[in-house]
C-alpha cells in the first residue's frame, strides 16, 4: 500500500464525534431533532400532508407528534384549520414560531460546538465515558404535562385534580402512599398517562356517567385498521386525546372528522408520574 493510500486509510479510521440535541424540561424530553424538523416543515409547507412527506414520515405519525408536542407544551405550537373554499391547512402558532426560532438558533450553536469538539477528539489520548440522559418511554398513547390544583385525601386513596390548561383538567385516583411518596401538593408538576384503550367515546356530549373524567371536542382525524380504529379528538387549548375502539364500534357510531364527541375515562385509569 502506498504512503498516500495508507494516510487516507488511517484518516477514514479516525473516530468522529456526533451528538443529538435534546431539549429537556424537568429531566424529561421536551424537544428532539425529529420534532424540530417537523415544525420547520409545517412552517415551510403550510400543510401536514406535505410536511410529513418532506420529513419522511406518515401522515398519522406527523399528527401523533403534533398532538404530543401540543399536549406537553404550555401553549399550542401547531394550529389546524379546517375546510373553506381552498381546503384546510396547518400552521405554527405565534408561540410555535417563537419556539422554533429559538430551537433552530440553539441547534446551530450545538452543531458548532460539536464540530469544535470533534476537531479536538483525535488529539486526545482517549475518551473515558460519555454520559447520556434517559427519556420517558411509555406505551400510553396519551401523555399530558399538568399542574396539581387540588389533592383530597381519603382513608386509603387520594383524589388528585390536575390542570392541563386554563380550561381543561382531569382527575386521578392514586393511593395515599403514592401521593406521599411523590410529595404531591398544589403546584406540583406531573405527567399524566392514559392509555387509549381505556377511553370510552360517546356522541352525546351531555352524557353523565360514573367515569370521573369527560373531555369533549371534535374529531380531528381517524386512523382505521382491520380490527381497531384510532380516534383523535381536538379538545381545544392545543390539547387532544386519542381513543382506540373497535372498527365495528366506529362503524356503528358512524364517526367522521369534525364530529363532536365526549371522551370518558375513570380517575383510576390515570397514571401520574412526577419528574
Amino acid at each position: 500500500m502506498s504512503q498516500s493510500r495508507r494516510g487516507q486509510h488511517a484518516a477514514s479510521k479516525r473516530p468522529s464525534l456526533k451528538a443529538k440535541l435534546v431539549v429537556e424540561r424537568d429531566n424529561q424530553t421536551a424537544f428532539d431533532l425529529h420534532q424540530v424538523q417537523l415544525l420547520e416543515a409545517i412552517q415551510t409547507c403550510g400543510s401536514i400532508t406535505a410536511a410529513a412527506k418532506q420529513v419522511g414520515i406518515s401522515y398519522k405519525t406527523a399528527w401523533d407528534r403534533i398532538d404530543a408536542m401540543n399536549n406537553l407544551a404550555e401553549q399550542a405550537l401547531v394550529q389546524r384549520s379546517a375546510g373553506g373554499a381552498h381546503g384546510g391547512g396547518t400552521k405554527l402558532t405565534a408561540y410555535g414560531e417563537e419556539v422554533l426560532s429559538g430551537l433552530l438558533a440553539l441547534q446551530a450553536e450545538h452543531a458548532d460546538l460539536i464540530s469544535r469538539l470533534g476537531e479536538n477528539l483525535n488529539s486526545k489520548g482517549g475518551v473515558a465515558q460519555f454520559l447520556h440522559s434517559s427519556q420517558l418511554r411509555t406505551s400510553a398513547r396519551n401523555q399530558y404535562r399538568g399542574k396539581v390544583i387540588n389533592v383530597r385525601k381519603g382513608g386509603v386513596n387520594s383524589e388528585v385534580t390536575l390542570a392541563l390548561s386554563d380550561k381543561l383538567s382531569i382527575v386521578a385516583i392514586i393511593t395515599n402512599d403514592s401521593a406521599d411518596a411523590m410529595s404531591l401538593a398544589e403546584g406540583s408538576e406531573v405527567i399524566a398517562l392514559v392509555k387509549s384503550s381505556w377511553i370510552m367515546l360517546s356522541t352525546d356530549t351531555t352524557i353523565t356517567t360514573s367515569a370521573r373524567n369527560k373531555l369533549c371536542g371534535q374529531i380531528s382525524h381517524i386512523s382505521d385498521g382491520e380490527v381497531n380504529s384510532e380516534i383523535s379528538i381536538d379538545l381545544g387549548d392545543g390539547k387532544s386525546v386519542c381513543a382506540m375502539i373497535t372498527a365495528a364500534s366506529r362503524e356503528s357510531m358512524q364517526l367522521k372528522e369534525g364530529q363532536e364527541l365526549a371522551a370518558l375515562f375513570k380517575a383510576s385509569s390515570v397514571i401520574l408520574m412526577k419528574t
